[in-house]
């Protein structure tokens, strides 16, 4: 253990001189990188670099972290920062209120998921990829096109910027809400989620499997994503940007939306693309069609990644309509 946080600090330690050297070469050779030829502030990318750090080494000292997902998600930081104050808000909301739902009750979830089972929800490499992937490519055009702008939601004045902007909330409030209902749908009620697909009834972790309890889970982990961007505008906005711009609440109800749409597309796809059959043995639900293995639901054509990441890519092309049709 000593040995893998003496490599998570050298590697942070890199990250950030890399970071800091990439800035003063970026400043002596280009003058400026943003669409609109202006100048990253010192203090933007320097925040953009040590927050996500101090983030990261929290995260993998409470297990919520492997080492390979905290070294996944400092670039995943540094990206979100970098482009807009609301995105790593939203970004970090994301990323404390799933640790605390998958750690919440987690002897009960022992039983559920058996061997499948990780202490502490530790997210590797490729759940922190498939969770903010989306989000990332998002930033990453966002400073390409509007660069390192901290616009609020105006469709009017600022339609690209609003509608990327629009589109990151929807991927990480897709992945919150879905992650709220299904670590915490899953303890809180007693009955049996109905499939999505078919509104039968299927046992506890079956994928596409959805209750009542587990779609207001959804809506409300939306809604703290939704919160956070909306805190984000208000601490970081110009007040003339504001000023034109409507009224920044309905982002808070956007992130809900987002999330509960989010939540019934991953169990849609869930039910029909992902596999979950009943082990005559054990009794768990295992996602894997072998012998000694009960159907109930779904193909073997997408794991749980593939149907987070696909669901995230759908919300965010999604949710933008969305704050549209609210008035933003």
């Amino acid at each position: 253990m000593a040995a893998v946080s003496s490599l998570l600090s050298l590697a942070s330690l890199f990250f950030v001189i890399s970071s800091l050297l990439l800035f003063i070469f970026k400043n002596l050779l280009t003058g400026g990188w943003t669409a609109a030829e202006a100048q990253i502030t010192p203090l933007r990318w320097i925040s953009a670099t040590v927050v996500p750090v101090i983030v990261v080494s929290w995260g993998h000292s409470k297990k919520s972290l492997s080492t390979s997902g905290a070294l996944c998600a400092l670039v995943v930081g540094f990206c979100l920062t970098l482009a807009h104050y609301s995105f790593f808000l939203c970004l970090l909301a994301f990323f404390v209120s799933s640790s605390k739902a998958t750690k919440y009750k987690a002897d009960i979830k022992r039983k559920l998921e058996g061997v499948d089972f990780l202490e502490g929800g530790q997210r590797n490499w490729l759940q922190v990829l498939c969770n903010g992937g989306m989000a990332t490519e998002l930033a990453l055009l966002y400073l390409l096109d509007i660069g390192s702008a901290d616009l609020p939601v105006d469709f009017r004045n600022q339609y690209r910027a609003s509608w990327l902007g629009m589109a990151v909330l929807g991927a990480l409030a897709c992945c919150n809400g879905d992650t709220w209902a299904s670590e915490l749908g899953t303890v809180l009620g007693n009955s049996d989620p109905v499939l999505l697909t078919t509104f039968q009834k299927v046992p506890k972790g079956t994928n596409g499997g959805v209750t009542v309890i587990g779609l207001v889970c959804s809506l409300l982990g939306g809604l703290v994503i939704g919160a956070a961007y909306w805190l984000g505008i208000v601490m970081s906005a110009a007040s003339l940007d504001l000023a034109l711009a409507p009224t920044q609440l309905l982002v808070i109800l956007v992130g809900g939306l987002g999330g509960l749409l989010g939540s019934l597309l991953d169990s849609l796809i869930g039910a029909s693309l992902q596999f979950s059959g009943k082990d005559v043995k054990t009794g768990q639900i295992v996602e894997v069609q072998r012998e000694g293995v009960i159907p109930i639901s779904g193909k073997m054509v997408l794991d749980n990644h593939s149907v987070n990441l696909v669901s995230t890519i759908l919300t965010a092309l999604l949710v933008p309509k969305v704050a549209l049709g609210l008035g933003l």
